[in-house]
């Protein structure tokens, strides 16, 4: 391989040669763009002169450090010193261009070094080192480890280009970021070098064009920051620039012109680095546009409420063993059977989630369809509303038999188990869920007539608006299990030596501590308690398997114990209070005292509270199983890692059930089989991260009026204001200090503890009868649910107000 090649002679089928970045330049070269001028430094120069530094991520200072001081063999200097000189020996950009760079999927933005304004035949020497020793930067590795990219498949070219002495640059995406929008082009621009814009050091000039190159969208930039070339080499920042520099209408044309035929060259849309020198445009840079939504579609009122349901439900893409187990026939088959026998509506999940090449596409808003049984719906449940109180719902016989049923599956050891054993427990668990399924079917109508009941004897008396306060204070088994947080807290602050070793844990690391540190001995069976009772819940969605539960992520129980540490005693009883008021405010009108209704509308209360907590414990009681199948099939995808048929245990996740049961054992798998999960591996990495659905399919008001930053639908708790914290899974929880505004892409009942701390919450998905709006009102906070964007367009420490009654969050005064 030659250790240095032109741009123009290398293109995207040169990826192992050039890197990402090299590839996709001289692609752009060879189809006649203007790019600057430059020559790639392969990925054969960076592997001999690193041929005797081990390969290893456990030190990675040291391998950073090693990778720095290494010496290019003569021939290989010599030959980028004279590509140097033969570009002119002038200013230069040197880039990274790691081999998993720039890649559908794979951005890595960032994750390698650029330098910028390098002179003289040494310093691009250094600088050449340095970029390969950023391959070995904490941050690249953990996005590595992150897309399952394991260290030593992975080499680094270097390109080299002349520097290009930009008046305004920046970056152009030819699909809207956001919404997944293909007939938009939008543009991120600022004075000076684009580093500005790509470091986001600065608010840039925003523009955004439609297909007929109509301005749709344009905001101004600030230019808090200019970076220029300084002398003598490296960048300068100028503060506080007077610089005006704007990009014009017409400049924004050609853009998008320039964007538009890039994305056809490619086949995809792109993220595009530009810059302006004087009139004359230059492309830096082009790379797949990563975690783009799906192309928003147009749908009614219905198919846009069931498709937030089902968005929310899913917060991330189920893998092929989700599909094929919990998703469609486990906690996906209780929505579907009840919309089935209790309206009559027939709803397919799977035609939802259409699949491409054995993987999960995109969320489409289902089509509910009635059937002849939604005539008679009413009556069916009037009869069933009669025959099942939901405050007798235990003594079911149903229930008994599910009880013993999950009692024999838990007291299972996968390990110890045969082949056809161990793969039958999957069809175990599922079958478990059918005696509840007909359970929730039958008590549900009686939970709906009770809320009815309430809500009308209310409304006849002029008191519609006293239903949710009366309704909450409910005792359920998330209330439960955030009481008992709550006394695990008290637990832990109890003891000096305790609370100590508590703070100082790694959160990640705290059961290993637990398990070795004897000065914790103590909390050792309160924790297994807790988690013996509560760690089947999900920590993400009830519909997936795929994901750990709270028993598996140590991390998310340390995070809620440090919550409420200061308030322990508060664990899950707000609503008790709200509701006791409003017994007493009830008790107080006057039209109440004359017709004697408080008695009847009390039982009415209690009857509309029992059923709200049936839903909620037969939510909790259904994924009993979750923890019993993924250990069986994380059993099976061990063995099969062990017999060389799957990479790792996890790869069984890219299977689908039916596949592991026709086995006779892991050896009896082919290569066929590990062909599979690998394609279907690398087809979910190029979604690397994207929404299931666009935000503006389901959520078309994604931008507030006005001033608002951005809105949703509210969901009540009047108005408070206070600094945005970004959480976006349990591993952020404990960044979240009392009295700052919840941003968050969805909840569920791990979240809950959180509503304690918050002064509001602002959520992507969901709608006024989602989980988070029930606790935010709940917890009497306000809630704006749906925004679709807000983890997006709000930020760590934004001040804000979030208006839970308008559905407005507006930036605080």
């Amino acid at each position: 391989m030659e250790p240095v090649l032109e741009l123009r002679d290398v293109g995207r089928g040169d990826l192992a040669v050039a890197g990402g970045k090299g590839a996709n330049l001289g692609e752009l070269v060879r189809a006649g763009y203007a790019v600057p001028d430059g020559f790639v430094i392969t990925t054969a120069v960076y592997e001999r002169a690193t041929a005797g530094i081990a390969v290893s991520s456990t030190d990675a200072g040291a391998r950073r450090d090693a990778v720095a001081d290494a010496a290019l063999p003569d021939d290989m200097r010599d030959a980028v010193v004279r590509a140097y000189e033969r570009l002119g020996a002038g200013a230069v950009a040197v880039r990274s261009s790691a081999t998993a760079e720039d890649l559908p999927g794979a951005a890595f933005a960032g994750q390698q070094e650029t330098f910028l304004n390098v002179w003289g035949s040494s310093e691009v020497l250094d600088a050449v080192r340095r970029c390969w020793a950023s391959l070995w930067s904490d941050r690249a590795i953990a996005y590595r480890a992150q897309r399952g990219i394991p260290d030593d498949e992975v080499q680094i070219a270097v390109v080299v280009q002349a520097l290009v002495a930009a008046d305004i640059a920046g970056v152009m995406f030819t699909a809207d970021p956001v919404t997944g929008e293909r007939d938009r082009i939008v543009i991120d621009a600022s004075p000076g070098l684009g580093e500005a814009v790509v470091s986001g050091l600065v608010t840039p000039q925003h523009v955004m064009l439609d297909a007929r190159d109509r301005l749709v969208g344009q905001r101004g930039g600030n230019a808090e920051v200019v970076i220029r070339a300084a002398d003598g080499g490296g960048t300068r920042e100028e503060h506080a620039s007077a610089d005006g520099t704007q990009l014009t209408t017409e400049q924004a044309r050609r853009l998008a012109a320039v964007g538009r035929s890039i994305a056809a060259r490619f086949g995809a849309p792109q993220d595009i680095e530009w810059a302006f020198e004087g009139e004359r445009l230059w492309v830096l840079q082009a790379r797949p546009l990563t975690a783009l939504p799906p192309a928003p579609r147009r749908v009614n009122a219905v198919r846009r409420m069931m498709g937030s349901i089902v968005a929310e439900l899913l917060p991330v893409r189920p893998y092929p063993l989700d599909m094929s187990t919990w998703t469609l026939r486990g906690h996906g088959r209780i929505l579907t059977r009840m919309l089935a026998e209790i309206p009559g509506v027939n709803l397919d999940l799977g035609r939802m989630l259409p699949e491409a090449a054995g993987v999960v596409d995109e969320l489409v808003p289902p089509e509910p369809r009635p059937s002849a049984r939604t005539l008679t719906a009413p009556a069916r449940a009037i009869r069933k509303a009669r025959r099942f109180d939901t405050r007798e719902w235990t003594g079911d016989p149903r229930f008994a038999r599910f009880e013993r049923e999950i009692a024999e599956l838990r007291s299972l050891e996968p390990r110890s188990l045969d082949w056809v054993e161990l793969v039958g427990i999957p069809h175990r668990v599922l079958s478990s869920l059918d005696g509840l399924i007909t359970l929730r079917i039958d008590y549900l109508p009686h939970a709906g007539l009770s809320l009815l009941r309430l809500r009308l004897r209310l409304g006849a008396l002029g008191l519609r608006g006293e239903a949710g306060p009366l309704s909450r204070g409910l005792q359920t088994r998330t209330s439960q299990a955030n009481v008992d947080l709550g006394a695990l807290a008290l637990t832990v602050a109890s003891r000096p030596e305790w609370l100590q070793a508590f703070r100082e844990s790694d959160p990640d690391r705290f059961a290993d501590r637990l398990a070795s540190d004897e000065r914790l001995a103590g909390l050792r069976e309160p924790i297994a308690a807790y988690l013996s009772e509560y760690g089947h819940r999900e920590v993400r969605s009830a519909f997936l398997m795929s994901e750990p539960t709270w028993g598996e992520t140590p991390a998310l129980l340390h995070a809620g114990i440090a919550g409420l540490l200061d308030r322990p005693e508060a664990a899950g009883e707000p609503g008790y209070a709200i509701a006791a008021v409003a017994v007493e405010r009830l008790r107080s009108y006057r039209r109440i005292r004359l017709t004697n209704s408080a008695p009847s509308i009390l039982a009415a209360a209690e009857a509309a509270r029992a059923g709200i907590a049936f839903r909620e414990d037969t939510h909790f009681h259904a994924t009993r199983g979750l923890p019993v199948l993924r250990g069986a099939l994380l059993e099976a995808g061990r063995r099969l890692a062990d017999a060389g048929v799957l990479d790792t245990t996890d790869d069984v996740m890219h299977l689908r059930l039916a596949e592991i049961t026709a086995l006779a054992g892991p050896e009896a798998a082919g290569g066929a089989l590990r062909e599979r999960a690998l394609a279907r591996k690398a087809r979910r990495a190029s979604y690397a991260g994207g929404p299931l659905i666009s935000p503006a399919t389901l959520y078309p008001h994604r931008r507030g009026t006005g001033d608002a930053l951005v809105a949703g639908t509210p969901a009540g708790g009047g108005r408070a204001s206070g600094a945005v914290r970004v959480v976006r899974g349990p591993s952020d929880f404990a960044s979240l200090r009392a009295g700052e505004v919840l941003v968050c892409p969805y909840t569920n009942p791990s979240w809950t503890p959180l509503f304690e701390r918050a002064a509001a919450v602002v959520v992507d998905s969901g709608g006024l009868a989602s989980r988070a709006a029930i606790v935010a009102r709940e917890y009497g906070i306000p809630a704006v649910m749906g925004t679709g964007i807000g983890t997006t367009v709000l930020h760590d420490g934004d001040a804000v107000t979030v208006d839970g009654d308008a559905g407005h969050v507006v930036p605080a005064r």
